[in-house]
């Protein structure tokens, strides 16, 4: 038989139990972060990803006051690091600096074990400003003899990128349709690899934003930047509208920051409102245009839509351009 006594002392622990149940997950995300994070960047060391998701982690650690490193893991266009991060614990200690064809253009391309709807959304970060350059021994130096020198030598132009289905992959081909040109590619581990095959002058031309630094230098000839307006770094290289000419994906393949699905939201919160504080500074806004991208912050609702409608875009532009799927 229960004592009274005792009965009046279980009775308000009783009473408190699903408030204390209730209190343990908050109070977990209130801990957040408890120790390092993780950013994995689904590509190789130099590029603009990794210059991009190396400066986010450098100024997330100080605002969230932990750690933040970058871990690269490239390989299957972005496909290998975005899996991993799919698959990690949604506790908001593993990032992904996604890139958005790879939720863009590689979902039309081969079957994923993953989709956007595998993660919980920070938000969109930056847009990419790709620049068009060419071998500093060919005989050009504008859009347009680029396009009559390719005519004049069908098919023996080649151009780089950091693999298929990249960003530089996708606007050689689109180019080369809306232009009447042929060009061969060659698919490389990464944008650093394809900048070096340029100087080298194993590759003719590329459209990458990682050649700029190898512009500013002068080891190769840039003809045009492909965006809605000029590099902030290569003020002098017209964006390729005011070099006279248009193609149909000049979209700027950006950027965005996500979680494992599960992540819970206070985390999310948290996380989206940093980084656009983040975004807002002005020595972030001169990094990014050192990384080949400009600020556009989007929040979650609102990156989900973008890569939705440009995932159907690439739906019909890819058949269209030769890029085919397995």
């Amino acid at each position: 038989m229960t004592h009274p006594d005792r009965l009046r002392l279980s009775l308000p622990l009783l009473l408190a139990a699903p408030q204390l149940l209730w209190s343990v997950p908050a109070r977990a995300q209130d801990k957040w972060p408890s120790g390092p994070i993780r950013m994995v960047v689904p590509f190789p060391p130099g590029g603009s990803s990794d210059m991009l998701g190396r400066l986010m982690a450098d100024k997330l650690s100080a605002l969230l006051k932990s750690n933040i490193f970058v871990e690269n893991k490239p390989g299957g266009t972005t496909q290998i690091g975005t899996e991993l991060v799919a698959n990690a614990a949604p506790d908001g200690h593993t990032l992904l600096m996604a890139s958005a064809t790879g939720f863009t253009a590689l979902p039309n391309l081969r079957k994923l074990n993953y989709g956007i709807d595998s993660f919980e959304i920070a938000g969109g970060v930056a847009d990419y400003v790709a620049v068009m350059a060419v071998r500093k021994t060919l005989p050009i130096r504008t859009v347009k003899e680029f396009i009559d020198y390719a005519k004049q030598h069908p098919g023996k132009l080649s151009f780089g990128s950091a693999g298929e289905a990249s960003a530089g992959h996708i606007y050689g081909l689109t180019l080369a349709r809306d232009t009447g040109i042929q060009v061969l590619h060659v698919p490389f581990r990464g944008s650093a690899a394809a900048v070096n095959a340029l100087v080298a002058g194993d590759v003719d031309f590329i459209i990458d934003g990682a050649v700029t630094p190898m512009v500013k230098a002068d080891r190769v000839q840039p003809l045009a930047v492909l965006y809605r307006r000029r590099h902030p770094e290569l003020p002098g290289v017209p964006t390729l509208e005011e070099a006279g000419f248009t193609i149909s994906s000049t979209r700027g393949s950006g950027w965005g920051v996500l979680a494992p699905k599960g992540t819970p939201a206070a985390i999310m919160s948290r996380l989206s409102e940093a980084i656009r504080q983040v975004l807002q500074q002005q020595d972030v806004k001169d990094a990014l245009a050192r990384a080949n991208s400009v600020p556009s912050w989007q929040a979650p609702d609102e990156y989900r839509r973008s890569l939705d409608a440009d995932r159907k875009l690439y739906a019909e532009l890819l058949p269209a351009i030769g890029i085919r799927g397995n």
